[in-house]
């Protein structure tokens, strides 16, 4: 999941989404059919929306039953269309996920990104859990084998806490407005839903 070429697709990702969580699960049986790569870039979605001036769909949508309806069984069904069977929704959410992300920018620097991703989409999106929660998150990542203390300690070092940034502001830049979004090149693609798409560009691009 990190980075090898410039020429990689990217995956710009926060914890606080459920669909990048599901795109997470994808994502492997994709790179095994395209024999490339995704890189994955944490940012912060809070920070996009404010860079944007996007709001999450739960706000936007507060005031039209309808739409919430729909996109729960929107969810609901591609869900059950891919068998991702372990998804269980935060009943926590929304979850602030600015120290997580940080996180991640830290297991990037210390080797351990993959393993690190990996057991936060668990916990946020499979165990129910409550990552906002210091505890909780030293709990997850002990259990994991991880040295919680220093990473978390690590994602408080201001040369991280700057990359976060850079990386929420460059991609905005690029265009992008909210998570999971996906580059191939220079074409952007947004949601769950356009991983078939971004699959046919993976195999037509160089």
């Amino acid at each position: 999941m990190n980075p090898t070429t410039p020429l990689c697709p990217q995956f710009l990702f926060d914890f606080a989404s459920p669909n990048a969580y599901m795109c997470h699960r994808l994502i492997p049986a994709i790179e095994s059919r395209t024999n490339k790569r995704f890189a994955y870039q944490p940012i912060f979605l809070g920070g996009l929306f404010k860079l944007s001036n996007n709001r999450p769909p739960f706000e936007t949508f507060a005031d039209v039953p309808n739409k919430i309806a729909f996109e729960k069984l929107e969810m609901q069904r591609f869900v059950s269309q891919h068998r991702l069977d372990a998804f269980r929704f935060n009943p926590n959410f929304p979850i602030s996920t600015l120290p997580l992300m940080r996180g991640a920018v830290a297991a990037q620097r210390l080797d351990c990104f993959e393993r690190y991703v990996e057991m936060v989409f668990v916990a946020m999106w499979e165990r129910g859990l409550k990552m906002d929660d210091p505890a909780t998150i030293e709990t997850v990542l002990t259990e994991g084998g991880m040295d919680a203390e220093f990473l978390m300690k690590t994602a408080q070092y201001e040369e991280i806490k700057d990359a976060l940034t850079e990386n929420t502001q460059a991609a905005c830049e690029g265009g992008a407005f909210g998570v999971p979004t996906f580059f191939v090149g220079d074409e952007m693609f947004f949601g769950k839903e356009c991983l078939h798409a971004v699959e046919e560009k993976m195999v037509i691009a160089p």
